[in-house]
C-alpha cells in the first residue's frame, strides 16, 4: 500500500515538558494538508510535525490516515493510535446520547434526601462518563447541586470542594441536606495537616473536604493522589496560570480520577483564559498553550494575542465535546423575570477628578512613549489604573449617592457595587439615613455575615458591595431587585457575577441594575473596552450570544487605552502606535524521525 509517510508516538518520558505527543512526518504535498486539517500544529515547521497526544486527535490522525496512510515507526505506535481512536469513539458516542437526554444507566448509587432536576443530574453523568467537566450554567440554576451529585457514586471518595472564602460554610449546608450521610471537613490553616486528627473527627477522614482557594497552595503536595474527585466552585479563579493556587489545582487534578468545574463566567477578560480553566480539568483536551494559540488564537499585528478568533466555533466545540455544558434558564424552563440593564449617565465633581487625578497626564504620555524603559512604563500603567479609577470613583460618588436615594423613594431596599475604600465611606455618610452595611473584602466572614443578616431580615436598606466579593451568596434575592453600579470592573464577567447575587431563584421581581457611568475619568475607556471583552466571553459560552463588532480599541490593552482617554480629555494628541514587526518562526525541536 502507497504511504506518503510517518507517524509516531512519544511518550511523555521522552518529551522535554513531560507532555506526550505525536511525531508526524510527509512528502511536502500532505504536509501541506495535514497543516489545514490540524491548525495546532506549528505552521512554519516543514520537517517533523508535533501534536499533543490526546483522544481527539488520535481520532483525526486515523481519519486523515484513510486518505493519506502513513507508515507508523513501530508497532506500539499504531497500537496506541488504535487503542486512543477506540476510547475517543466511544465516549463522543455516550456523550452524544447524553446531551441529547438518554437515560443514564442505574449506577445503583444511594439516592439524595432531597431530589434534583433532572438537569442537574446531567452534569454528574457526563463527570461520571468523560472525568471531567466544566459547568457553566448560568447563575442561580443549582450548580452546587448539579456538581455535587457524583459524590453518590462511593468510588468518587473522597472528594475535594473548593470555593470562595464566604461559601465554604454554604457548601457544607447543601452537602447536609442533599448527601446527610457524607462526613465533611472545612479546612482552617493554609498549612496541611491530618483532618483525622481534629476535635469531633472520631479518628475518621472525612468524606469531603472543603476549603477556599487561598489555602489551597499549602495543600497541593500534600494532597496529590489521595483525592478522588475534585470540585472546583466559581472556577473562574484559576482563569491565571501564573499563580500557587493554579499550580496546586494542577498538582490535584492531574491524579484526581474526576475533575469538575462550576462557573457561570469562566472567561472575565480575553478567551484564551479558558484554556488555561479546560486544562486543569484536561490537561491535553486543547493542546498546550502554543498548539491552542495556534488553532484558536487570533493573528493581530503579526503577533499571537489572548483573543480568540472564532469564540462561537470555540464554545461549539467545547459544547459538542463534552467538556463543556452550558443551560440558561430558558433552556431548563426556570425562567427569572428579566433583567432591565440600564446605562445612567451620572455628573463628576470635576474639580475634584483633576485634584485626585495629578500627574496622570505625565504618567500617560510614559505609558505611550514606545521608546520609554519598560519597567518604567509597566510601573506607570499600575499607578495610571490604580489613580484614574479612584479619582472617578471618588469625584462621582455623591451624585450616585442622591441617585440611590431617588430610587430609595420606591424600592424598599438596593445592592451598591463599589470597589474603593473612599468611595464606601462617601456614601455611608451621605446614605447612613437608610442604614447601610458592608460586604467588602475589609470586613471579617463573620461581619459579613451579620451585615448580609441586617440586609435580609434587618433595618439595612442599603448593602455597600465590593464588585469581587460575594459571588454565590444566596439570600439577597428574597429582599431586593435593583443593584446599582457605582464604580464599574474591567471584566464584563464580574458585572454578570454581581447581577447575579438578586437574578436567582426566589427572586419575584424584574432585575433592575444601574450602571452609573460618568462621561469624564475612567468610565469612557472602560465602557468601550467592556464590549470588547463581552465580544470574546459571551459567545464562548452562549450560543445565541448577540456578536459585538470589534472597535478601534480592540487592538489596545485597557491601560493603553485609558492613556490614550487622558491625554485626549487633555487637549493633547497621543502617539501613533508604531507598527508591530512580525513574529519569528519557533521551532519546538529538531526532527524526532
Amino acid at each position: 500500500m502507497r504511504t506518503y509517510g510517518k507517524f509516531k508516538h512519544l511518550p511523555a518520558a521522552e518529551v522535554n515538558d513531560g507532555r506526550a505527543r505525536w511525531a508526524v512526518t510527509a512528502e511536502p504535498h500532505v504536509l501541506g494538508r495535514f497543516k489545514r486539517v490540524f491548525p495546532r500544529a506549528d505552521q512554519v515547521r516543514s520537517g517533523t510535525l508535533l501534536l499533543s497526544d490526546t483522544p481527539e486527535i488520535a481520532r483525526d490522525l486515523a481519519w486523515f490516515m484513510d486518505r493519506w496512510p502513513l507508515e507508523p515507526v513501530n508497532a506500539a505506535s499504531l497500537a496506541h493510535l488504535e487503542a486512543r481512536d477506540t476510547a475517543y469513539r466511544l465516549s463522543e458516542e455516550q456523550v452524544l446520547r447524553i446531551l441529547e437526554g438518554g437515560t443514564a444507566p442505574d449506577f445503583g448509587w444511594r439516592e439524595p434526601a432531597l431530589p434534583p432536576r433532572s438537569y442537574q443530574e446531567t452534569v454528574a453523568h457526563l463527570a461520571h462518563t468523560t472525568g471531567r467537566v466544566l459547568c457553566a450554567d448560568d447563575v442561580g440554576l443549582g450548580k452546587t447541586v448539579s456538581g455535587s451529585l457524583v459524590l453518590r457514586n462511593p468510588d468518587a471518595l473522597p472528594a475535594l470542594v473548593v470555593t470562595l472564602t464566604h461559601l465554604t460554610r454554604q457548601w457544607e449546608r447543601e452537602l447536609k441536606r442533599f448527601f446527610p450521610w457524607l462526613t465533611t471537613h472545612i479546612v482552617r490553616s493554609s498549612r496541611a495537616y491530618d483532618p483525622a486528627q481534629r476535635r469531633g473527627s472520631g479518628g475518621k477522614q472525612p468524606d469531603v473536604l472543603i476549603m477556599n482557594y487561598h489555602k489551597l497552595a499549602g495543600w497541593g503536595d500534600h494532597l496529590k493522589g489521595k483525592i478522588a474527585t475534585i470540585i472546583f466552585d466559581e472556577m473562574q479563579e484559576l482563569r491565571h496560570r501564573d499563580t500557587s493556587k493554579y499550580r496546586a489545582a494542577a498538582i490535584i487534578a492531574d491524579q484526581a480520577q474526576t475533575k469538575i468545574g462550576l462557573t457561570a463566567t469562566p472567561v472575565y477578560n480575553y478567551g484564551d483564559e479558558i484554556h488555561n480553566v479546560i486544562s486543569i480539568l484536561d490537561r491535553d483536551a486543547l493542546g498546550d498553550r502554543d498548539e491552542f494559540m495556534r488553532e484558536w488564537g487570533a493573528d493581530e499585528y503579526g503577533q499571537k494575542r489572548r483573543k480568540v478568533s472564532n469564540p462561537r466555533a470555540l464554545g461549539a466545540h467545547l459544547r459538542e465535546t463534552g467538556l463543556m455544558i452550558r443551560r440558561t434558564r430558558k433552556d431548563v424552563g426556570r425562567e427569572l423575570p428579566d433583567i432591565m440593564r440600564i446605562e445612567q449617565p451620572i455628573e463628576t465633581d470635576r474639580e475634584k477628578l483633576e485634584q485626585l487625578s495629578g500627574d496622570a497626564a505625565d504618567m500617560a504620555r510614559l505609558i505611550l512613549d514606545q521608546n520609554a524603559n519598560h519597567e518604567l512604563r509597566f510601573r506607570a500603567a499600575g499607578q495610571l489604573d490604580m489613580k484614574m479609577r479612584h479619582a472617578t470613583g471618588v469625584a462621582k460618588a455623591p451624585f450616585v449617592a442622591e441617585f440611590c436615594k431617588l430610587l430609595l423613594e420606591t424600592e424598599k431596599k438596593i445592592v451598591l457595587f463599589g470597589w474603593h475604600r473612599d468611595v464606601y465611606e462617601i456614601w455611608l455618610e451621605r446614605l447612613r439615613a437608610y442604614y447601610p452595611v458592608l460586604y467588602t473584602g475589609s470586613e471579617s466572614q463573620n461581619q459579613k455575615d451579620r451585615n448580609a443578616e441586617a440586609f435580609i431580615n434587618g433595618p439595612a436598606r442599603i448593602l455597600i458591595m465590593s464588585l469581587r466579593a460575594g459571588a454565590g451568596l444566596n439570600g439577597l434575592q428574597d429582599v431586593c431587585s435593583t443593584a446599582v453600579f457605582g464604580e464599574l470592573d474591567w471584566s464584563p464577567a464580574q458585572h454578570h457575577q454581581a447581577i447575579g447575587r438578586l437574578a436567582r431563584d426566589g427572586q419575584q421581581s424584574p432585575v433592575a441594575a444601574f450602571f452609573l457611568n460618568s462621561g469624564d475619568g475612567s468610565d469612557p475607556p472602560m465602557v468601550e473596552l467592556l464590549d470588547i471583552k463581552r465580544q470574546q466571553s459571551d459567545p464562548i459560552i452562549d450560543p445565541d450570544a448577540q456578536a459585538i463588532e470589534p472597535s478601534a480599541a480592540a487592538a489596545m490593552d485597557r491601560v493603553r487605552a485609558l492613556a490614550t482617554d487622558v491625554l485626549r480629555r487633555r487637549g493633547v494628541q497621543p502617539p501613533e502606535p508604531r507598527e508591530a514587526k512580525p513574529a519569528k518562526p519557533r521551532h519546538l525541536q529538531p526532527a524526532l524521525i
